[in-house]
């Protein structure tokens, strides 16, 4: 009789073929990968981490993205533009996240440089989505040899971003962001967050 029964199971989604099996990198890839984020503090979150992965792949840096939210004070930019050496002292110590003594001082510094864009354009949003028009980028690209590492966008974002004072903002980092935070949508053209 079992064998007679139907397969109510829904089957699987076709979705990019980046996170493999992983269930935090298929969590971060069918829940938030290429979502538009207009909200300051998860664009600053985003713009660190994704300039902490440079060197390390990014699963390194989603396993330890609960503790870089613990040691940055929630992403809170106005405090952490105040941390001191003894903050630096305090996150070099931390297992948690990358201990690289750059990159550290790197995220005081790109909050500092954030608050100044924030004073001047009301927000950091207001600012950022300025480089791809206010509207995300959809590409629809069929396979992941298709995918850029770079554009003129994310080279205009990472001139502009180096010239108001943030670090590690190349433009393969910032095209990262960029399809981290929805600005590009990047899904593969057969996978079921492509159009969503």
């Amino acid at each position: 009789m079992s064998g007679s029964r139907k397969d109510n199971r829904s089957p699987k989604p076709r979705r990019c073929p980046w996170p493999g099996e992983d269930p935090l990198y298929v969590a971060y890839h069918d829940e938030e990968w290429g979502v538009p984020s207009h909200d300051d503090r998860h664009l600053f979150e985003m713009l660190i981490l994704e300039g902490a992965q440079a060197g390390l792949s990014w699963i390194t840096i989603l396993r330890k993205r609960g503790n870089y939210r613990r040691a940055f004070s929630g992403w809170d930019v106005e405090k952490i533009a105040r941390f001191t050496r003894k903050d630096v002292a305090r996150l070099m110590a931390d297992a948690g996240i990358v201990r690289n003594r750059l990159k550290i001082h790197a995220t005081i510094e790109n909050a500092k440089a954030f608050l100044s864009v924030r004073s001047e354009f009301g927000s950091f949003d207001a600012y950022i989505w300025r480089f791809v028009g206010g509207a995300p980028i959809r590409k629809l690209r069929r396979t992941m040899r298709d995918v850029p590492n770079r554009t003129p966008e994310s080279d205009a974002m990472s001139r502009e971003l180096k010239k108001r004072g943030f670090n590690f903002v190349g433009a393969t980092i910032c095209y990262s962001f960029m399809q981290a935070v929805g600005m590009v949508n990047d899904h593969l053209a057969f996978c079921f967050r492509a159009r969503e």
